[in-house]
């Protein structure tokens, strides 16, 4: 575990271990995530869309799950 001491105004130093290990250099931003007594940093997404290019290859597709599940209900008459 890594630790790091508040300054004054509220400052902490990501150690360079954590730095390198995901890419983080000057001016990057992150994410602060409060998940109800656990505070998370999280690296935000310089380029979103390019980052995400392929995240759903191969799996099935929701869009026709739920067009498949809605022709059910019209038959059933819902």
């Amino acid at each position: 575990m890594r630790s790091s001491t508040l300054s004054k105004k509220g400052l902490i130093v990501i150690p360079n271990e954590i730095r390198l290990k995901y890419g983080l250099k000057k001016g990057d931003k992150v994410n602060i995530i409060d998940y109800g007594g656990v505070i998370s940093i999280i690296p935000q997404a310089k380029d979103a869309i390019k980052e995400s290019e392929g995240l759903f290859k191969g799996g099935s597709s929701l869009t026709k799950a739920l067009l498949s599940e809605r022709d059910k209900d019209k038959k059933l008459g819902k």
